[in-house]
């Protein structure tokens, strides 16, 4: 999977997507690689961090549209895709809501 053509989209490549589509393609670097993702996102300016937290939603909603096509994989990038946002904005951009099936 092209985890950096989902990061970046339509827009500009910036270099902090190479750390977490090195994340995404192997979540056990999630751990060690927090920090540095955390460290880089300090440097970005406003513009920047703004263009980051939509690469990081655009896994978000990627994961959703395609998750019944590669659950696992959906979950996956879902998580780490949160966990980044969390860490460095405190919170999500957009809360997902349980639904709860009747």
């Amino acid at each position: 999977m092209d985890y950096l053509k989902i990061l970046h989209g339509k827009e500009e490549h910036i270099a902090i997507y190479d750390l977490v589509a090195q994340c995404l393609e192997d979540i056990t670097l999630l751990p060690e690689m927090i920090e540095p993702i955390y460290r880089e996102a300090g440097t970005l300016d406003e513009y920047f961090i703004d263009k980051f937290r939509f690469g990081l939603l655009r896994v978000q909603i990627y994961s959703e549209i395609y998750r019944n096509m590669d659950l696992e994989e959906s979950q996956k990038m879902r998580y780490v895709s949160e966990m980044i946002e969390r860490a460095i904005f405190g919170g999500l951009f957009i809360e997902r809501e349980n639904f709860v099936p009747e």
